[in-house]
């Protein structure tokens, strides 16, 4: 680690200490920048606040809020004051986000103007009192109290980060990552990539994403590097943003790779950019050799799980140390391929420094996704070549990842059965050129009633939001189900629908995330 940091708190001292006027953060938006002193006098004063509001070490902090400076200041400073922050999705409906909230045993939430009111709507479905505070509040602390942390420091193996990401129950279940594993995490980002202090990264995913969290928040607090922030990732200002700050590397999802391929190409010179980093979801080959043959920017795949924080894999730059469609070779942990069969298929599993310590109050869980000897089951599937390299072929859980966005199918089965005209429904995931997936729905309904497609997408629309909603739900005469009972989900994409009963609808796609 950079010198002897051992929790966040020790790297935001070390860093403003040993580069205090090199800039750390930068909005392309309103302009602001913070250098890393600032960023410790802003995490002090976190600090003072929540200790003013009678929370104790370790209790859980919520932060629901678009990508801003007070945003990555507040998901900083709660870890390095002592605190477990717990970044909420913003796409969660009121009932999910009520229920992570009431999970995760949060104390208090710093909420932006533009969430109030879907947090006013999930707040009243819990009975217990959660306080709540505005994302600027993180910087209303008096000068005198931004000398000291008010609070001893947490051990390295203290949980500071808790991640809620969708299992194939459709509940969230809450990632308990600490310390050392989120400090592991930001050292091998930057350890793979060979970065430092001359080095910025355009940081456009959302950050209530792991992907965002470690590597392009805690990764340059790590290395003395610096980040440029936009509200929002868009297409016509992505590379506006990148040239006119002096990226010289970018993070960002296979859905923003297509996105950027049907956009206008880039109006400024991006050969300052060194490479792209594309992870959390697969990337396909073409979208690659597309992207780089346009942009003259080589791309590294990566992979990496919120299980454990962040990276896990990661290709190469040089020309040998890569492989176009491998996720690459294992970096700080190890990985195997335990076959489930004869062949050469198996599950991934993970061992090492950055694997989290379990899931929130579900033992369970943990012991499913956990060996005693604490190899990771990633529930994915694929194989691993004479060189080294990791390929990932499917999943063995049932979830949709549409954008790097993990979806149970489940969650959208029951929505779609709350309809008064539905028998049976199930979801699946889709190959989608944009999103990597997407979702398709099948429908059973009920004998002697009808309904339309259109009708079902409303619906969904209304129970699940925009994200969330299939892009095509097909009316069957029954559902697939193989000699258990259980509804054989991949073999729906091919079934025929009942004549006339449903016409495929686009989905509405913008440039935007």
């Amino acid at each position: 680690m950079v010198g002897s940091t051992q929790s966040v708190r020790s790297l935001i001292d070390w860093r403003a200490s040993a580069s205090p006027h090199a800039t750390y953060f930068v909005s392309p938006d309103t302009g602001r920048e913070l250098t890393f002193y600032g960023l410790r006098q802003r995490a002090l004063s976190v600090a003072w606040i929540l200790r003013d509001h009678g929370l104790a070490p370790g209790d859980s902090v919520a932060l629901l809020a678009p990508n801003s400076l007070e945003a990555v200041v507040l998901f900083a400073g709660i870890m390095a004051a002592g605190y477990v922050v717990t970044p909420l999705n913003l796409l969660l409906t009121p009932e999910r986000l009520a229920y992570v909230l009431d999970h995760s045993d949060c104390r208090l939430v710093f909420v932006a103007p533009g969430q109030k009111s879907i947090l006013r709507q999930a707040l009243s479905l819990i009975t217990r009192p959660i306080g709540v505070l505005d994302v600027t509040s993180g910087g209303d602390a008096p000068a005198d109290a931004r000398a000291v942390w008010p609070l001893p420091p947490r051990e390295a193996d203290a949980v500071c980060l808790l991640m809620y990401t969708s299992g194939t129950t459709g509940l969230p279940k809450g990632v308990r990552l600490t310390h050392s594993n989120v400090l592991t995490g930001a050292a091998l980002v930057s350890k793979a990539h060979r970065l430092g202090r001359d080095d910025r990264v355009l940081a456009v995913l959302p950050l209530y994403h792991i992907n965002a969290q470690i590597v392009t928040v805690m990764a340059p607090l790590f290395h003395g590097g610096s980040l440029v922030m936009p509200d929002r990732f868009s297409t016509s200002r992505f590379w506006a943003q990148a040239s006119d700050h002096r990226c010289t590397w970018l993070n960002v999802v296979p859905t923003m790779i297509a996105f950027l391929l049907n956009a206008t190409p880039p109006a400024r010179d991006p050969s300052a950019i060194r490479f792209c980093r594309s992870a959390s979801a697969p990337l396909p080959p073409e979208h690659q050799i597309a992207f780089e043959h346009r942009s003259g920017i080589p791309i590294i795949e990566t992979m990496g799980l919120t299980e454990a924080a962040g990276p896990v894999f990661s290709n190469a730059l040089h020309p040998g140390g890569r492989r176009i469609g491998s996720v690459g070779r294992p970096f700080g942990n190890k990985a195997r391929v335990v076959k489930a069969a004869a062949g050469e298929v198996g599950e991934i599993q993970i061992r090492g420094p950055s694997v989290m310590q379990g899931y929130h109050k579900d033992p369970g869980e943990t012991a499913r996704a956990l060996t005693a000897d604490r190899w990771l089951r990633t529930g994915d599937l694929g194989y691993c070549d004479a060189d080294g390299f990791f390929f990932v072929t499917g999943r063995l859980k049932e979830l949709i990842i549409k954008g790097g966005e993990n979806i149970a199918p489940r969650e959208i089965d029951e929505a779609l059965l709350r309809h008064p005209a539905l028998l049976e429904a199930a979801a699946v995931g889709a190959p989608d050129p944009l999103y990597g997936q997407d979702i398709e729905a099948g429908v059973v309904v009920k004998p002697g009633m009808t309904v339309s497609e259109a009708e079902l997408l409303a619906f969904c629309e209304q129970q699940l939001g925009r994200f969330k909603t299939p892009r095509t739900v097909r009316i069957l005469a029954e559902l697939l189900k193989g000699p258990s009972g259980k509804v054989q989900r991949l073999r729906l994409l091919g079934a025929p629908a009942v004549s006339g009963s449903a016409a495929t609808a686009g989905p509405n796609r913008a440039g935007t995330y």
